[in-house]
């Protein structure tokens, strides 16, 4: 079955109909599953069951791709995607809504209750059973209204409450936003999937989540400007860990549009991490390290969403969604060593 997901995500395959139906007709899927033929039910119970299973197979290639000379620790570039969920976003629960649902349930029924006490009440004996189905409706109400408020949110997904609406170059999307960590030879080293609408509170969790997968800190960390925060560089710099991260403004001045106004000198700024930072990256040295950051991670944002079907989840829920975004990125990390190392 792992074979099988893994070549499947390779290939952008990422629909278990699918892949059941390639499995009974490609050669080298029927040759992975050992001339098993496993349905589309079977195929989705074990990408849904073996979260834990499949990070350590990601951990697992991980140490392998180290052990052959690969995945080099000295410039790390961390950025983050949003990828859609499977959920529509028209069918949203919101609070006025719901109890709208509901007044209209109650006199639907109540008429209908009203409609039976007429002489002939057999005639309204056909709609029983649609009745049953408004009463049904109306006692989930309570429960998705409680649901709604203990998540904090104006609106929630009715068939996947734990996605959130994110802001892309696109507009908003309902979706989750992922993260990975890449090398200097584009493997992935470290990878995860939050419901956070900003970037502000993943670049230290990531940098940390490197060190656990690699055993090992890299020497300089570089990430867009939505990474930014005091806080952030004052964890880096706790870490002995390089960073190259500019504020807005600053990354205002680096793409070559002159200063912006207010951006003032440094000697002006409070922080003294932040000044650094500035120092850094307007020297010929810092440019150049921030600049291999693009070049670095989002090719391999493009391979995931363009070539591997990335654009939208198939599971839903947190954990599931973590469960594709892993297989996604262990596929790539196997195809990567594959052609790193061909001769």
């Amino acid at each position: 079955m792992l074979k099988v997901w893994l070549y499947a995500y390779a290939l952008g395959l990422t629909s278990a109909r699918r892949l059941e139906q390639r499995i009974r007709e490609d050669l080298a899927f029927r040759y992975l599953a050992g001339a098993e033929t496993p349905d589309n039910w079977a195929l989705s119970a074990f990408r849904r069951r073996h979260s834990r299973g499949l990070n350590d197979v990601f951990t697992q290639v991980l140490e392998l791709a180290r052990d052959w000379g690969l995945g080099r620790l000295g410039h790390v570039a961390i950025d983050s995607s949003r990828i859609k969920a499977a959920a529509a976003r028209e069918h949203m629960d919101k609070e006025e809504s719901l109890r709208k649902e509901r007044a209209r349930l109650r006199r639907q029924i109540r008429q209908w209750q009203q409609s039976c006490n007429v002489e002939e009440p057999d005639e309204n004996s056909g709609m029983q059973v649609q009745v049953a189905e408004w009463e049904r409706r109306l006692q989930e109400i309570p429960r998705r209204l409680e649901r709604l408020r203990k998540s904090g949110l104006q609106q929630l997904s009715r068939s996947d409450e734990e996605a959130r609406f994110l802001r892309t170059r696109d507009g908003w999307i309902l979706g989750y936003s992922s993260e990975i960590a890449v090398t200097e030879d584009h493997l992935i080293a470290g990878q995860r999937v939050t419901q956070q609408s900003s970037d502000n509170d993943s670049l230290l969790p990531m940098v940390d989540e490197v060190t656990r997968q690699c055993r090992g800190k890299p020497a300089a960390v570089s990430a867009d400007t939505g990474f930014f925060s005091h806080h952030n560089l004052h964890g880096l710099h706790e870490r002995q860990i390089e960073g190259y991260i500019p504020d807005p403004n600053l990354s205002y001045e680096l793409k070559g549009r002159g200063r912006a106004q207010g951006i003032g000198k440094s000697k002006h700024l409070r922080d003294s991490e932040h000044r650094r930072m500035r120092h850094k990256l307007r020297s010929p040295v810092g440019k150049k390290m921030y600049k291999k950051r693009k070049a670095m991670v989002e090719p391999v944002f493009g391979v995931l969403k363009q070539q591997r079907g990335m654009r939208q989840f198939r599971l839903r829920g947190l954990e599931r969604v973590g469960i594709e975004f892993t297989l996604a990125t262990t596929a790539y990390n196997l195809t990567r060593m594959y052609h790193s190392l061909k001769p």
